[in-house]
């Protein structure tokens, strides 16, 4: 440092650097520092203003800029706190040779210190001029905090620059976790975007959150470049994972699970393309609500256990075949599996109560059709013979679809449903169907089954034929 006339100056080593930077990057620089202090410092918000004469303020209340800080250094604190934006020396340095570039005048008061900057040949070298820091004795000893103000600023600078923090931006927390913070995004027509330690690094137009990242790994440290802005996806996905895999709260997991019905639509958002994190959205959103999750093809057949489930209380969230098929080996957070509709009709049928329809409530061509099931046993020739009732309800098949007869060998008892008594036809064939079952043991879609039914048939057809 040398002393001239009172002033001191403070080589920055800077000549022309950053020439595509605009003011907006530069005045960023000086706001992070700002709300930095006032982070680690606990003191009052920064004010950011501007006065009558033009000039632009960023003016904190911590304990004062010194001349120190010029230095491009590590600043330990900054590394060690989870909560500043600012990690390194160069922010406040690469501001000032902007402004220095854009013919923007700076002065930077605090109570250890007025600083202005100022093109100067450097100490014994006088033909290579650097920008000089000039510090003067301060105009405030007693001021708190420190106050930068810029000559030579618009308003739609600040605004810019403004537009990088978190802390400005309106975009409303949706959960914290130990890695970052979830954001809503502004309005839906705002892209998503992704603040590491509060500060803009990139925007993902289709992501349907934005993300505040806290937590910074190896890659993504080394991926900050000098301009802190357009930081590449692949630098930053680990991390917007880690943060999803946390979340717990339904203003999150919700709409997660949602959007996954638009992936047949081609709106899915990137989110989602992440099957680990679909799975976890479907996993915490089943430990929060009832639902049951169905594939695109599962909806468009129409089984009628879709329409029990919804009668349940259950609700229907539409996903893609690969993540029901996933979901099938997963439990949701206090242990039960999770319910795809292979599930739920087992579950369903776990608890079923027929509905029975007594003789004297069906109408008359019904009744007319049941009273066919004394002539249609005695062509069977079943040695124990069952009980046959009708039933509203029945159980539901391996497709999810209403069975129209069931065999019930603890009852000794063939349900049938009371559809099928619309035609003779139709009923006597279900009894018949079901009367195999009782009489052979033999589950449908075996040999076994189809051998003895073709048997039934056989011996039904000579005791029902005419003899010559």
């Amino acid at each position: 440092m040398t002393v001239d006339g009172g002033e001191q100056y403070f080589d920055l080593n800077i000549e022309r650097v950053l020439e595509h930077w605009p003011v907006a990057f530069a005045i960023r620089e000086v706001i992070a520092n700002a709300l930095d202090e006032h982070a680690l410092t606990g003191t009052a918000e920064p004010v950011i203003a501007e006065d009558a004469a033009g000039a632009w303020h960023v003016a904190d209340f911590g304990r004062g800029l010194r001349y120190t800080h010029l230095t491009q250094n590590e600043n330990d604190e900054k590394r060690r706190s989870g909560a500043v934006i600012g990690q390194f020396g160069m922010g406040l340095k690469d501001a000032l040779a902007v402004f220095d570039r854009h013919d923007v005048r700076v002065e930077i008061r605090s109570a250890h210190g007025d600083i202005t900057t100022r093109q100067r040949a450097k100490e014994t070298f006088s033909d290579v001029r650097t920008l000089h820091a000039v510090i003067r004795p301060p105009a405030d000893p007693h001021r708190a905090g420190t106050d930068v103000v810029l000559h030579g600023v618009t308003a739609d600078d600040v605004a810019a620059a403004q537009n990088f923090f978190l802390h400005y931006s309106g975009d409303h927390l949706l959960e914290t976790t130990s890695v970052g913070q979830v954001l809503k995004r502004v309005s839906p027509a705002a892209p998503g975007r992704i603040y590491v330690k509060g500060l803009l690094v990139a925007e993902e137009p289709n992501f349907l959150f934005s993300y505040n990242i806290t937590d910074i790994n190896a890659p993504l440290r080394r991926a900050l470049n000098r301009e802190r802005s357009n930081v590449g996806r692949s630098a930053y996905t680990d991390r917007v994972k880690a943060i999803l895999k946390q979340c717990r709260a339904s203003g999150v997991v919700s709409p997660l699970a949602d959007d996954l019905a638009e992936f047949a639509t081609g709106q899915l958002h990137d989110e989602l393309s992440w099957r680990e994190i679909a799975v976890h959205a479907c996993t915490v959103l089943a430990s929060q609500e009832k639902v049951v999750f169905v594939t695109p093809a599962e909806l468009q057949e129409g089984t009628p256990q879709l329409r029990y489930a919804e009668d349940d209380g259950y609700r229907l969230v539409t996903v893609p075949l690969d993540v029901s098929a996933k979901l099938a080996q997963q439990v949701d957070l206090s242990g039960r599996p999770l319910l795809n509709l292979s599930r739920y009709g087992e579950a369903w049928n776990d608890s079923f109560v027929f509905t029975l329809v007594s003789t004297a409530d069906l109408t008359p061509p019904e009744r007319s059709v049941y009273e066919l099931t004394d002539a249609v046993l005695r062509l069977a020739e079943i040695d124990r013979r069952p009980g046959v009732v009708i039933s509203e309800t029945m159980r539901l098949d391996e497709t999810g679809h209403s069975t129209v007869g069931l065999w019930e060998p603890a009852e000794n008892r063939i349900v049938i449903h009371r559809g099928q008594l619309a035609g003779a036809a139709e009923y006597c064939a279900t009894l018949l169907h079901e009367l195999t079952h009782a009489m052979s043991g033999e589950p449908d879609n075996s040999l076994e089954f189809e051998a003895a039914l073709t048997a039934m048939l056989g011996k039904v057809a000579l005791r029902a034929l005419p003899r010559g």
